[in-house]
């Protein structure tokens, strides 16, 4: 029955429209599409319909299967109902099972079958004859059961006389309405136990199972460090590529930067107290042009250039390590982009131990903003018409 309803389906949604006659030696059965179809008319046999909006009011002998926006059933099926749509509403007896896909599946009349449904929100007013197994996020279940119960969801409600055993799994909450009966066993899996009033009968016992969705002390403790890890390696792995890029396009500026670290100790005293200098002076002077109205503008340009140096010196710093290393013990003066991406590595391995990593981090990151800056002088500013090559 399924493979023909699948085939049917791909026949109608190609706008072919096959005779009655063709299955009649096999199956009595009906077909119908149409944008809102009203089947008025009974079927001998089973009824297959396609529509945004399909409408059911006249009795089906045979099976019932329908795809829509919305599907209501107001007649009496004799056979077995299924359904896909995202609205489901089912008011007359079923005779034989029930499987339904939607968001909103409603069912106000018996099954004599099983009840089979998947959707957002399962609201069950009959009564099924059969198996039922549902997974909602919102289960309602407000006239008991003759078989088997079991529902996978969020909130479940349950209300009526069941006949069989009842299995739960819930991520929120479970709930029985007053004189609800179970005559089996109510087996349930909840972060919370369930609302049960004191009119309500369990015969044959509740299982609970205490299923709690919150990570504990050692769970948070081992997700804290796996995030702390991911940060770090996503921080490590965009500074790596981030200096690699700039020592493989602007080989001359790193050599530059390094020859300024190959300088007598002076020198690189000088170096170091610009970049620091630079480093506490510029926030306080932001600050104070953004008191007056005409600075504004200049302070927000100063304080996106200071971030600008800030992300150099630091990128910087690793590749000045990179070269460093690489003149001693690599004899090599030339840079290359992976050394870059070494020495970027090394500054951020550095930076891991606690207080003399973050020193040794913050004098290279002061060393590399007053090397940067005075080779930016220097090129803004050319003396006696020299301008460095650093590209």
């Amino acid at each position: 029955m399924q493979r023909i309803f699948l085939a049917a389906l791909i026949l109608l949604s190609a706008g072919v429209c096959l005779p009655a006659h063709a299955f009649a030696a096999r199956i009595p059965s009906s077909f119908s599409a149409a944008q809102s179809l009203l089947a008025a008319s009974s079927s001998p046999g089973n009824a297959y319909a396609a529509g945004v909006s399909v409408v059911l009011t006249a009795p089906v002998a045979g099976d019932f299967s329908a795809l829509g926006g919305s599907i209501i059933i107001a007649a009496p099926v004799s056979g077995d109902d299924l359904f896909l749509a995202g609205s489901i509403n089912s008011r007359a007896l079923v005779r034989g099972d029930f499987r339904a896909v939607g968001g909103n599946i409603d069912i106000e009349e018996s099954i004599a079958g099983d009840l089979i449904a998947f959707g957002y929100d399962v609201y069950d007013a009959g009564r099924s004859g059969g198996d039922v197994f549902i997974i909602a996020a919102n289960t309602t279940l407000a006239n008991g059961s003759s078989g088997p119960v079991t529902i996978y969801g969020n909130n479940v409600s349950l209300a009526g006389n069941f006949a069989d055993n009842v299995t739960v799994i819930a991520s929120g909450r479970l709930s029985l309405a007053a004189s609800t009966t179970i005559r089996g066993k109510l087996s349930y899996q909840a972060p919370l136990p369930a609302s049960i009033p004191e009119s309500a009968m369990v015969l044959n016992g509740i299982e609970y199972t205490n299923a709690s969705y919150l990570p504990d002390v050692g769970t948070s403790r081992i997700l804290e460090f796996v995030s702390i890890g991911f940060f770090l390696f996503a921080r490590i792995l965009g500074a790596l590529i981030l200096a690699g890029l700039l020592a493989g396009l602007f080989p001359k500026l790193a050599e530059a930067v390094a020859d300024r670290a190959d300088a007598k100790p002076r020198t690189i005293l000088l170096t170091m107290s610009l970049g620091f200098a630079v480093f506490v002076a510029t926030p306080i002077l932001t600050l104070l042009l953004s008191l007056t109205f005409v600075g504004l503008g200049l302070a927000l340009l100063l304080f996106i250039l200071y971030a600008l140096l800030v992300l150099l010196s630091i990128v910087y710093a690793g590749i000045l390590l990179g070269c460093l290393f690489v003149r001693r013990y690599a004899r090599r003066g030339a840079v290359l982009w992976h050394d870059g991406v070494f020495g970027m590595l090394a500054l951020s391995l550095i930076a891991l131990v606690p207080v003399l990593g973050l020193i040794v981090a913050l004098l290279l990151m002061v060393f590399s903003a007053g090397a940067l800056l005075q080779i930016f002088f220097r090129v803004a500013f050319p003396n006696e018409g020299h301008t460095p090559e650093l590209i």
